[in-house]
């Protein structure tokens, strides 16, 4: 079993419930941001019912030690966990590691860093106690919130992902285990389990494409339709502005990532034509690559839109740094030249003077609280007059005997006008492409 698989499973099956986190400063890391750092891993931690009750940070020039903090302050933290500080070789780490495989007590060590499998290894011999860095610490939330088949496979691939590269440090799988080899030699655990990870993959990404076949027909049926797309940092309330512009009734919490996979609504009234809105994973800074790679279908509705909502928690003493690490991730994934329009959200907890002030520094956003009805009345009024722009008005005549057209028309279009003569003339504004697709129809007699 991988090494960051035991400590997962470890920190999950047995009474954990404390936590000391841990972070290097770089020199070119301002305090305050460490510190942010830090405070976002602690909530990530209370997530998962763990309490975070100390913290070491220690200013280094790289992070890259085998054992990612100091000797001196290896020990300090030692004192606090009962382990010797202390990395040890030869057979010694054979029994240490072994030693540390079995049920942790109720305290895990949290890096705030993605740790090497070396660095991971020799902390857990140093302390006695189980690890856990940021990267596993944020798969282990997503797969605690995730609800759908695809949710899941997306994080049980990520997971997988993060998890091969450490195999090979993980001394506890022992020796040999017979079966194939050179030389019938056998191969060893270490080869077995890395086959047995990436057949795992292999039949994840299978059952995926299946999925996302079904879902991209699913995207197709809904070409026609405008489409809104609700991104921003987690638990910055994007989900209460689904639900107040679609009426429908969203998970709703205040905890990071409570929203995994998509949900799509109609806007609420419905529109003419038909608006679309996406609730998409909320990010977070240093978001592991392997989830933003795997979540494809939830990222797809960013790509697409027409619209992008960036929802922004204005209340949070972080929310520039929050805003750049959505841009970023948006621009990873193609979405950068969408429209957007920045929603300056919880503006009730700001006062006059706060809000002064990020009206002057965001002219173009709307301050707002996805509580109140009347700033959920005046987004949707923003939301209409974007799409307003991009329709045109047209004039068609309908045969009486088509009447199923007509109805179709006034179901997807918006209707100007209707003149009764020899045929129907009905004047109609909506998008150039179903404009066409109209034209197509009836020329063609279908």
């Amino acid at each position: 079993m991988p090494a960051s698989k035991r400590s997962t499973r470890a920190c999950r099956n047995s009474p954990v419930h404390k936590a000391i986190v841990i972070a290097v400063q770089l020199p070119e890391a301002a305090e305050a941001d460490v510190h942010r750092s830090l405070a976002e891993l602690k909530q990530l931690l209370l997530g998962l019912d763990i309490t975070a009750v100390a913290e070491v940070v220690q200013k280094r020039s790289v992070r890259s030690s085998p054992t990612y903090l100091g000797e001196g302050k290896l020990r300090e933290l030692a004192a606090l966990t009962g382990g010797t500080g202390e990395v040890p070789r030869g057979p010694e780490a054979r029994r240490a590691d072994r030693a540390a495989s079995e049920p942790a007590e109720r305290l895990v060590v949290v890096a705030d860093d993605e740790l090497s499998p070396g660095q991971l290894r020799n902390l857990q011999a140093a302390l006695g106690v189980d690890v856990l860095d940021r990267t596993a610490v944020i798969l282990r939330v997503f797969e605690s919130r995730a609800r759908t088949r695809e949710a899941r496979l997306e994080i049980e691939l990520a997971r997988i992902e993060y998890e091969l590269p450490r195999i090979r440090d993980d001394h506890t799988l022992g020796d040999r285990e017979g079966g194939g080899g050179r030389a019938s030699r056998g191969h060893t655990n270490v080869e077995l389990a890395k086959q047995r990870a990436r057949d795992r993959m292999a039949a994840v990404r299978r059952e995926l494409e299946q999925l996302k076949e079904s879902a991209e027909q699913r995207r197709l049926a809904r070409a026609d339709s405008f489409r809104v797309a609700l991104v921003g940092y987690t638990n910055a309330g994007k989900s209460s502005f689904m639900r107040q512009l679609t009426g429908s009734d969203v998970l709703v919490e205040d905890r990071p990532f409570a929203t995994l996979g998509t949900t799509v609504r109609q806007l609420s009234p419905p529109a003419t034509p038909a608006v679309l809105v996406a609730d998409t994973v909320g990010f977070i800074h240093r978001l592991p690559h392997a989830l933003v790679a795997s979540f494809h279908s939830t990222l797809s509705e960013a790509r697409e839109a027409w619209l992008l909502l960036h929802v922004v928690d204005a209340a949070d003493p972080a929310f520039r740094s929050q805003i750049r690490v959505t841009e970023q991730v948006l621009a990873d994934i193609g979405a950068a030249e969408t429209p957007a329009l920045l929603l300056l959200n919880k503006a009730d907890r700001l006062d006059r003077e706060e809000r002064d002030a990020l009206a002057r520094e965001h002219p173009g956003a709307l301050l707002m609280s996805a509580l109140d009805h009347r700033d959920g009345d005046a987004l949707r009024a923003r939301i209409e007059a974007f799409f307003a722009q991009h329709l045109v008005e047209q004039t068609v005549s309908i045969p009486y005997d088509r009447h199923g057209v007509l109805a179709e028309l006034r179901d997807r279009l918006q209707v100007v006008r209707e003149e009764y003569g020899d045929e129907v003339s009905v004047t109609v504004r909506g998008t150039p492409e179903t404009l066409g697709k109209l034209a197509a129809r009836l020329s063609g007699g279908g």
